[in-house]
């Protein structure tokens, strides 16, 4: 017999890191989305550039993604004996905890130029992650690809609220005072 697992074990594996993987992902995805928020006066003071899609689509977006992260490394994790799965797992992991700062850095800091440093790391290490990803299973790699796709649409959208804001916005900003445009 020259096979370690059935099919149905290897079925079992996935479901069970399934089971771990996808709400650990969506825990540290919240946990991170409540480092800072849009619900501040300075973001609310900002020019919000033409592709600004409504505040209720990253809540959705990023919940199909979190699940699709969860499910490609749950494929990863569960293909056990392959070349490369820890490493694919370690780099993964790395540029995860990274990217999740972004909330942290453009709304807590209300740095928009870290942010989108933070955005270019996390496109940059995606790229490195999904290419290690890809070598273990190739499913786990297409499960990855609209988070790269968001990920890319993210930083496009960082520029230009740069762009749009040169100024960077009133840091800081209270809402105590009121701006009146001319």
């Amino acid at each position: 017999m020259n096979v370690l697992a059935s099919k149905a074990q290897l079925r079992a594996s996935f479901l069970r890191w399934a089971l771990f993987l996808v709400p650990l992902v969506l825990l540290v995805g919240f946990a991170a989305g409540n480092l800072g928020g849009p619900d501040t006066p300075w973001f609310a003071g900002l020019e919000k550039p033409a592709i600004y899609p409504p505040p209720i689509v990253f809540g959705i977006v990023w919940s199909i993604l979190f699940v699709l992260i969860g499910l490609s490394l749950a494929l990863v994790a569960s293909a056990w004996g392959a070349n490369g799965r820890g490493i694919a797992l370690a780099v993964f992991a790395l540029h995860f905890i990274g990217t999740q700062g972004w909330t942290a850095v453009f709304f807590g800091m209300q740095d928009m130029t870290a942010g989108l440093a933070v955005l270019g790391y996390g496109v940059i290490s995606l790229l490195v992650a999904l290419f290690l990803v890809w070598r273990v299973r190739r499913g786990a790699g297409l499960l990855l690809l609209p988070y790269l796709a968001w990920l890319c649409f993210a930083s496009v959208l960082n520029y230009q609220f740069i762009a749009a804001n040169p100024d960077g916005g009133a840091r800081g900003d209270t809402g105590a005072e009121t701006r009146v445009k001319l």
